[in-house]
């Protein structure tokens, strides 16, 4: 289980949810998840969005593989 929280931008998209946990073991993953989950999201994350993983900010993210326990 991963924790993921939402910059304000992003919460357009979720319905000003902050946070969510879920079960996504890459980013690739996490992105398919949440465009499910909130639609358009996805177009949105994998147009150039930094991604933070355990406060580690990674410009090309989509990837990366995500711990189990990770913030992102």
């Amino acid at each position: 289980m991963i924790k993921v929280h939402f910059s304000a931008e992003l919460r357009t998209f979720t319905g000003d949810d902050a946070e969510l946990a879920l079960e996504a073991s890459s980013v690739r993953r996490l992105v398919k998840t949440l465009d499910a989950r909130y639609p358009g999201i996805g177009e949105r994350l994998s147009s150039g969005t930094a991604v933070a993983i355990n406060g580690e900010i990674l410009p090309d993210a989509m990837f990366e593989d995500i711990p189990d326990g990770a913030e992102v």
